[in-house]
């Protein structure tokens, strides 16, 4: 798991059953992630995960919280070689996605547990695309849709063999430039 990930806020058993569950998730898929399953990887009984997390639920919560935080790095550190580059921003989106394809899913395929997450996650996010998008809210949206969309599809195998997807990314990215 990348140290950039902030589990200050977790025991350092909640920390290892979080960073177990994240291996699981990463190699597996969100179906695999179970109590039963992640107990077994960690060698205990299931009911004592409840000790450190009160349910599946929670542990997720943790699992989409650390692809916020990661996410917001890398599209934050594009943004520092390219500031203001929509089309940087969407490279450092779809690279994070791809690389993380079941914690993506696991972040955006239901809704997003605001209440549960730390407080200014989601604008911390969501900041980087914000300001390339000169604050323009309903712009910010029509590129994360778009982003989300795109690396979507291609995590699912959408796209047909032989399309050039870097082409479509840039396309897409410059479209939505002002």
């Amino acid at each position: 798991m990348p140290e950039a990930t902030d589990l200050r806020r977790l025991t350092p058993r909640a920390t290892e059953i979080a960073a177990e569950a994240r291996t699981l998730l990463e190699e597996s898929g969100p179906d695999a992630l179970t109590m039963r399953a992640l107990a077994d990887r960690l060698g205990i009984k299931a009911p004592s995960l409840y000790k450190h997390f009160p349910d599946k639920h929670a542990v997720e919560v943790e699992l989409i919280a650390q692809m916020l935080t990661e996410s917001a790095e890398a599209c934050e550190e594009a943004e520092r070689r390219a500031p203001g580059s929509l089309p940087a921003l969407t490279d450092a989106y779809r690279a994070y996605a791809l690389a993380h394809p079941h914690l993506y899913r696991l972040a955006t395929e239901r809704p997003l547990p605001r209440h549960a997450l730390p407080a200014g996650l989601e604008d911390r996010a969501a900041a980087p695309l914000m300001r390339a998008c000169g604050d323009d809210e309903d712009l910010a949206r029509a590129a994360w849709a778009f982003a989300h969309g795109m690396v979507i599809l291609e995590i699912h195998g959408r796209f047909p063999d032989g399309a050039d997807l870097t082409k479509a990314w840039r396309t897409g990215a410059e479209a939505l430039r002002r």
